[in-house]
C-alpha cells in the first residue's frame, strides 16, 4: 500500500520541514497537520501541510502514516490516545528525541501487533530556533534518522519499509540501533552539548549581564558554543526527564574531566589533555 496521506501532529521546525520536505521530493498525496490553529496557519501558508486540525483524533482520519512532532513525554501521551483508534493499515511513527520510553508505551499500546502498528524513530537535525517560521525542506539531508525497532520488527517490509523510502528520498540515512543504546549515544552526542551550551551561556550572563558586548568580543569560538543555548526549554526538559539516567552519567564524566583539567592548568598533564582532544578530530579524517 503506497501513502496516500500523511498526519503530521505538531508542526514545528521539524514536522514542518518533515512537509516540506516531503512535497519537494514529489510527494503526491495529501499531508495533514496537526497543531494550533495559528501554527497550522502558518504550516500551510509557507506549504507544508495541505489541510489540518486541531484535533488528533480528527487529523489521523484516512492517513496511512502518522508522524509525531511533539516533545517527548506528548509523543508518550500521543501513542496511548491514538493507538487504540488508528485503523489497521496505519503506521505511527515519532521524531522523538529519546527512545526508551518511547518503545515502552508502544509495547504497552499496541501488545503483540506492535511491531506492524508503530515505528520508533528519530532524525539527527534541528536547528536552535524551533517553529515553522524555520522549517526548511533540505533540513535532513545528510542526517541519520535513527530507528530504534521493537523487538521483531522487520523495518524492511511493509509501511516500515515504504517510510525508510521517503526518508532516504528526502536526503536522511536509516540506520538502526536499540532504544537504550540510542539513548545512552544521544546523551553523550547531543543532550551532552546542550547541557554545556546552556551552562555557559547561563554563566556568561551571570558573570557579565545580558548586555555585555560577549559575542562580537569572543569571535566565531564563543558563538559556536553558545548557538544551541537559544533551544527552547520546553523540548529539552521532557528530554532530560525521559533520559535522565544517561545525561547525569555524562555530565558526571565531564565534570571530572573539568576538574581535572582546573587542577593541572600549569602542568603538562594539560598538554595531554589537547593531545588526547585532537584524537576526534583524527578519527573523522
Amino acid at each position: 500500500m503506497s501513502f496516500r496521506q500523511i498526519t503530521i501532529i505538531g508542526t514545528g521546525l521539524v514536522g514542518g520541514s518533515l512537509g516540506l520536505a516531503l512535497k519537494k521530493y514529489k510527494f503526491r498525496g495529501q499531508i495533514i497537520g496537526c497543531d494550533r490553529e495559528s501554527a497550522l496557519q502558518k504550516a500551510k501558508a509557507c506549504g507544508a501541510i495541505d489541510g489540518g486540525s486541531p484535533y488528533p483524533n480528527d487529523a489521523v482520519r484516512g492517513s496511512q502514516l502518522v508522524v509525531l512532532s511533539t516533545p517527548v513525554l506528548a509523543i508518550v501521551d500521543l501513542i496511548e490516545r491514538l493507538g487504540p483508534v488508528l485503523p489497521k493499515d496505519c503506521l505511527l511513527t515519532d521524531v522523538g528525541s529519546t527512545k526508551a520510553v518511547v518503545v515502552d508505551r508502544a509495547l504497552k499500546i499496541f501488545g503483540k501487533r506492535a511491531g506492524q502498528r508503530f515505528l520508533a524513530g528519530h532524525p539527527m537535525a534541528g536547528k536552535e530556533l524551533s517553529g515553522v517560521d524555520y522549517a526548511d525542506a533540505d533540513l535532513f539531508r545528510g542526517a541519520v534518522w535513527f530507528f530504534t525497532p521493537l523487538p521483531g520488527q522487520k523495518v524492511n517490509e511493509g509501511l516500515c519499509a515504504e517510510f525508510a523510502g521517503w526518508i532516504d528520498q528526502i536526503g536522511a540515512r536509516v540506520a538502526i540501533l536499540q532504544a537504550d543504546k540510542h539513548d545512552r549515544l544521544c546523551a553523550w552526542i547531543s543532550h551532552l552539548p546542550q547541557m554545556i551550551s546552556t551552562a555557559l551561556a547561563a554563566t556568561l550572563v551571570e558573570e557579565f549581564g545580558e548586555q555585555a558586548p560577549l559575542m562580537a568580543a569572543g569571535g566565531r569560538a564563543l558563538q559556536e558554543m553558545t548557538r544551541i543555548s537559544a533551544s527552547p526549554y520546553s523540548m529539552w526538559r521532557d528530554i532530560a526527564i525521559s533520559n535522565k539516567k544517561n545525561i547525569d552519567d555524562a555530565l558526571s564524566k565531564l565534570e571530572q574531566r573539568l576538574a581535572h583539567i582546573r587542577e593541572n592548568l600549569s602542568t603538562r598533564q594539560l598538554a595531554e589533555e589537547f593531545e588526547q582532544a585532537h584524537q576526534l578530530r583524527k578519527a573523522r579524517k
